[in-house]
């Protein structure tokens, strides 16, 4: 009997004979791709306490290459896709990672802002749970409702929520170093003044860290076949260059409100 070779209209159905249908049951890998979503999901998390099954050397790869290449990162993505027949990631060290810096970076924030160890505590908590986690799960979700509802053009297939929560977390990691890292070194130094050189600094760091995360997000959605319209992620690119102007024109200094905000917070 002679099967075609060309690979399935859908994604959860399996090749279909040539010449007559068969009645043999669908292939194991077919079965494993068209798990779901909830499947999918518990797999993912109970790796999270596996450390030694993660491939840390990887994912620090694509954090590198998130800022310098973003779409070598993304053209992964698609080779998982044709692989495993999922675009979001099954394996959580990047998130691990991301988590990790995020701790860091409190720790830097603490310093600079001079917090005891409670008001840290305190801080890290909001940072990891409110500012990274829920917040990543509602932009996710925003994101993926949109996409499946208004750019969809093929209703045969729809973007997958994992791969919506990946992309917040790849355009999130370099606005994290951006504004949690790099920032914290000059800070008290030559942001934390009001001088028109210092909230030019503080604002441009915003700025920049924005835009990368608006790029990024683009080139998740555009580099899913079944969308259309990506560009208009891109259409906000200018509203946030008319804030910036605005804001040193206004006298704004956003990084001082944001550490401020932050010094609140931990009290």
């Amino acid at each position: 009997m002679k099967y075609s070779t060309s690979p399935p209209t859908s994604r959860c159905h399996s090749p279909v004979p040539t010449e007559f249908s068969s009645s043999l049951p669908t292939p194991i890998v077919y079965r494993h791709n068209c798990m779901g979503a909830a499947t999918k999901c518990y797999k993912y998390l109970r790796k999270l306490l596996k450390f030694e099954q993660m491939d840390f050397e990887f994912a620090v790869w694509q954090m590198i290459f998130l800022f310098v290449a973003p779409q070598k990162v993304y053209r992964n993505f698609q080779n998982r896709k044709q692989t495993k027949s999922q675009f979001a990631r099954d394996d959580p060290a990047f998130l691990v990672l991301v988590t990790c810096c995020l701790c860091v970076s409190t720790i830097g924030f603490a310093i600079v802002l001079s917090l005891r160890f409670f008001q840290f505590v305190k801080l890290l908590f909001y940072m990891v749970f409110i500012d990274y986690i829920a917040a990543g799960l509602l932009i996710a979700t925003i994101f993926w409702f949109i996409t499946n509802r208004y750019f969809r053009i093929d209703r045969t297939q729809d973007v997958e929520w994992g791969y919506a929560f990946d992309i917040h977390l790849n355009a999130v990691f370099p606005p994290l170093i951006i504004l949690h890292i790099l920032q914290l070194f000059i800070y008290n130094a030559l942001i934390n003044d009001n001088t028109f050189s210092a909230r030019f600094l503080g604002n441009t760091f915003w700025f920049i860290a924005i835009s990368y995360y608006i790029y990024i997000t683009f080139l998740g959605y555009a580099n899913i076949e079944i969308l259309h319209k990506t560009h208009l992620i891109l259409s906000t690119l200018p509203i946030m260059l008319l804030v910036y102007i605005t804001t040193l024109c206004a006298g704004i200094n956003i990084s001082y409100l944001v550490m401020e905000f932050y010094h609140y917070r931990a009290l």
